[in-house]
């Protein structure tokens, strides 16, 4: 038997192989189904690597394949690109141009129902010379973007203008991700076996659509953008619903997250009433001294990572006062009150991306560079950074610029990441491009928490160790810039230390 040229993707997490896609004939550019359902952890690093290859014999041995290219990134990457959607080239034989490869994640809803469904159609179009047409139907589910995704194919039913297909199962959140009214795109296709298939119509709909059952709204005409025919009524090719149920999947867990909700004693912010959580402490020891040099006490609080009310948008660099025009807070006390009311309203969502607020806070102090004013950013995290290419950009532009960074890890998290920005060895680069001066200060809290629990005690540890390089990275800005000091300079004409958080 001949066997025709097919590829696959290979998934590997750390080395061990994960899945493999289903294996398509005959392209160059193939449109893989099969979804893989992985647990996203926002403060680990989830390596993941996929491997390309041709497929030309039956074997399950993925040593006799023929090797077509391979590439890396991290979960986080892909989650945190754009519309979840991140495209790699490939890599792995040198010399060649291997083509790419496009990833596409969302976040799966709390939607467990399963959908069963069956369509038949009646007077396709007629599209092999000796025959009549091999119609199978392709599910699309519609993207924010405009874009849309494959979510199933159905079985391919020989030789017919009016085939019925098989009953098929699929998860209602693969087809609609639990918005009910989210546009679901069918495409009809005539089956080649060289895998050139024929597009015959398609047509949209609805999981709501689908789920009022065989009723007369539920017969939709096939259509084809790019050919007009003019036919009767009774000719236009249709697909009719035969049958729908929804049926509900029973899981043991559900998906979690480290930092979990707020009124929880698991969650990393829990609002204990008796004490400070880990971030609070960071907040205020940091903020209580550096106050000091700040002559009007406004500080512009961010916080990233989470999904913002009322539409659940995804923001990496949102005021904690709630007021976009507005971002300042009064005091480091009304820091951590817009804090804790921020846990409140919003929902904390991964991935961690640091170069959005970076970049916030340097798009500040590019405005003033006479040594006037000088920009301290404190960034707190409980999780492994996501866009570490982007992060690396942002520190190295904004070290040319009046401003120093200090980063908290807070928690349990492996942040071996954070050393690399923390340039005391090696400064950060970026495309070759070295930081002008060391800005970034890290330090894991877990080291300076005191073992008899003395919060106090555990906070003057960790001011005093953050800030000990800001001095020196201040006066460094100052003579790279030739700025001197002033004479007879009175206390309010001192440079404003602006802090961020």
């Amino acid at each position: 038997m001949k066997y025709h040229s097919v590829t696959r993707v290979s998934i590997e997490v750390l080395l061990d192989e994960f899945g493999r896609t289903e294996v398509i004939d005959n392209t160059l550019n193939p449109n893989f189904v099969r979804k893989f359902f992985l647990d996203f952890f926002f403060e680990e690093k989830q390596n993941l690597r996929f491997d390309v290859y041709n497929v030309d014999s039956r074997s399950s041995n993925i040593s006799k394949f023929d090797f077509l290219g391979q590439t890396f990134c991290t979960l986080g990457e892909i989650i945190g690109s754009t519309g979840g959607r991140l495209e790699n080239s490939l890599s792995g034989i040198p010399g060649k141009k291997l083509g790419a490869i496009i990833f596409t994640a969302e976040e799966l809803s709390n939607c467990r129902d399963i959908a069963t469904m069956q369509l038949c159609a009646n007077k396709l179009d007629k599209k092999d010379f000796f025959g009549k047409s091999d119609p199978f139907l392709v599910f699309y589910r519609s993207n924010e973007d405009g874009t849309f995704t494959i979510c199933h194919k159905t079985e391919v039913v020989k030789n017919t203008l009016n085939p019925v297909w098989q009953p098929f199962t699929i998860p209602v959140r693969a087809l609609c991700n639990g918005d009910y009214d989210r546009t679901v795109k069918v495409d009809v296709y005539d089956w080649d076996r060289d895998g050139s298939h024929d597009f015959i119509g398609e047509f949209t709909t609805s999981y709501r659509d689908f789920s009022r059952g065989q009723n007369q709204f539920n017969v939709y005409e096939v259509s084809h953008k790019c050919l007009f025919i003019f036919r009767s009524i009774q000719c236009i090719p249709k697909v009719t619903l035969l049958s729908f149920k929804v049926e509900s999947e029973y899981t043991f867990l559900n998906l979690c997250y480290v930092t979990g909700d707020p009124s929880q004693p698991t969650s990393l912010h829990y609002m204990n009433p008796y004490q400070m959580n880990a971030y609070a402490m960071a907040l205020k020891a940091v903020g209580d001294i550096i106050q000091d040099y700040d002559s009007d006490k406004l500080f512009p609080a961010y916080g990233f990572g989470a999904k913002l009310p009322p539409d659940g948008k995804i923001s990496h660099a949102f005021p904690l006062s709630g007021d976009n025009e507005n971002p300042n807070c009064v005091g480091i006390e009304g820091v951590l009150e817009a804090y804790f009311q921020s846990l409140r309203t919003v929902q904390l969502y991964g991935p961690t991306n640091f170069s959005p607020v970076i970049n916030q806070v340097a798009r500040s102090a590019q405005d003033v560079t006479d040594g006037s004013q000088y920009f301290v950013l404190l960034m707190i995290t409980d999780g492994v950074i996501s866009d570490m290419l982007q992060t690396k950009e942002a520190v190295v532009n904004a070290a040319a610029l009046p401003m120093s960074i200090i980063i908290i890890g807070v928690g349990p998290a492996e942040f071996d990441a954070m050393e690399e920005l923390d340039g005391d060895e090696v400064r950060v680069s970026f495309r070759g491009h070295f930081a002008e001066r060391d800005i970034v200060q890290f330090v894991p809290f877990r080291d300076y928490m005191d073992r008899s629990g003395n919060q106090v005690l555990s906070m003057a540890r960790l001011a005093k160790d953050v800030l000990a390089e800001i001095p020196e990275q201040l006066l460094g800005f100052m003579k790279t810039r030739g700025i001197e000091p002033r004479p007879a300079l009175t206390t309010s004409d001192l440079p404003d230390l602006h802090r961020h958080i």
